[in-house]
């Protein structure tokens, strides 16, 4: 009999979807442990009400194999499947998956209840026997003999064969090859392995053709984004494609593969000190946006080629991180900040009021840029005196184009630096997703909030 009601479940699981608490403040509410809560919710999601009253039953070898199966397939948890599945308790299911490696399909089937049998006595030891000639032996005993000596030259015809460095991988491949033709326990006898073992390759050699499409769609996404993505914007690359797909899985694959997104070096500091008047700090590290055109940020950062430099000075909006302007210049002249503002300001509409944040870099205390932004009636916000935490969004966007872009490669000129900074920021706009974005590109993701 159920320790709780189906009418006590079904309170619960409706009280929890109805507020905003989490599974802990629920199960206090009701005086129980929060995996429980979990457990209620997740079932009633699944099968609803009639879920909350299934009372337990015992399964076939089949339907545990299938479960297993399913769990495996998908990357599910256990207890995301004995949700799937209605199982009562999720434990089992670690029991079912150590048994079938063990033992295969036969493990699996329902155990005898009662009390076990004793156990039989052991056989006293046998005398040793003389060897018997070819001419005493009956028919049978020859034919077994001879099916002996056939399935041990076949098993050392294979590659490896008895040698010592065979590994356990290469011996199930073998027992798998003359499955067919002699019996499983005689071979697995020759190769000195174990049955647990055998069926433990066997899942590992399944596992590793079932992932052999996705290892390739990862190979591929890693290489078209030129190493810049990690195991989550992976993920979600696979996932924009229709294939539903873990990201541990993901993970574990580009592990054994040896794919690592590259590791961001120290960040550029640029602050020179005081060169005039400091605005205050309006932004005060609120970087989310509710509109595009509400919260912009900008910096200036150099890149060095060849003893030669080049400075960058782009301008960032808040509400999906999109560069939506840039200027680039050999020095970092007054004109390489206000070629950017002007790019930028094309882009505001006569409404438009937003928030220019920047570091207190001798440029954004001009006279000149603080005039043309008044005349656009734009609040100039400025970082706190050498704390670039202030400006974090843009510093993460210059760490990210310097990771990805600038010191994976190599340019033979300024011209190409510059070139391909041109083409890195149309790449960052248009195609790299952010997760943060719901895995969209910052394109994409103002293009569909207007459609929205």
């Amino acid at each position: 009999m159920s320790k709780h009601s189906r009418a006590f479940k079904q309170s619960v699981v409706e009280f929890y979807l109805r507020g905003n608490d989490g599974y802990g403040k629920v199960g206090a509410e009701f005086g129980i442990d929060h995996s429980t809560v979990r457990k209620w919710v997740a079932i009633y999601e699944v099968h609803g009400v009639a879920g909350l009253s299934k009372k337990f039953s015992s399964y076939d070898a089949e339907f545990k194999l299938s479960v297993l199966k399913r769990m495996w397939e998908d990357g599910l948890s256990y207890r995301q499947t004995a949700a799937l599945f209605n199982i009562r308790n999720a434990g089992c299911l670690s029991d079912w998956e150590r048994r079938y490696e063990t033992g295969g399909i036969d493990a699996l089937a329902p155990r005898r209840r009662g009390t076990p049998r004793m156990m039989p006595e052991p056989p006293l030891p046998k005398q040793p026997q003389a060897p018997q000639n070819d001419e005493t032996k009956s028919r049978a005993e020859l034919l077994a003999e001879l099916n002996y000596l056939r399935m041990e030259n076949a098993y050392l015809k294979k590659p490896g064969g008895l040698n010592a460095g065979t590994t356990s991988a290469q011996k199930a491949q073998v027992v798998q090859a003359l499955r067919p033709f002699y019996p499983l326990e005689a071979v697995l006898k020759l190769a000195g392995l174990s049955r647990s073992t055998f069926y433990y390759q066997q899942k590992m050699a399944s596992l590793a053709e079932r992932h052999a499409a996705l290892r390739e769609r990862i190979k591929a996404i890693f290489a078209f984004h030129k190493g810049r993505y990690g195991y989550r914007r992976v993920t979600a690359a696979i996932r924009q494609l229709g294939q539903n797909v873990n990201h541990k899985t993901v993970q574990r694959l580009m592990v054994e593969m040896g794919l690592k997104s590259l590791v961001r070096p120290k960040k550029y500091r640029s602050y020179k000190g005081d060169a005039g008047r400091a605005a205050p700090d309006l932004l005060r590290r609120q970087f989310a946006a509710d509109a595009a055109n509400q919260k912009w940020v900008t910096d200036v950062t150099e890149f060095n080629v060849a003893g030669e430099k080049l400075h960058l000075s782009p301008v960032m909006d808040l509400f999906n991180g999109e560069i939506i302007a840039f200027e680039t210049a050999r020095r970092p002249a007054f004109k390489l900040v206000e070629g950017m503002l002007n790019k930028a300001l094309e882009r505001l509409k006569s409404k438009d009021r937003p928030i220019l944040h920047s570091d207190q870099g001798w440029h954004y205390q001009m006279p000149a840029y603080q005039r043309r932004l008044q005349a656009r009636n734009i609040a100039q916000s400025m970082s706190r005196k050498g704390n670039c935490l202030d400006n974090a969004a843009m510093e993460s966007f210059f760490a990210v184009l310097k990771s990805e872009f600038f010191h994976p490669n190599r340019f033979d000129s300024i011209q190409s630096l510059k070139d391909g900074i041109s083409d890195y920021i149309h790449y960052y706009n248009h195609q790299r997703i952010k997760l943060k974005l719901k895995g969209l590109s910052p394109v994409q993701y103002r293009t569909q909030s207007l459609i929205s």
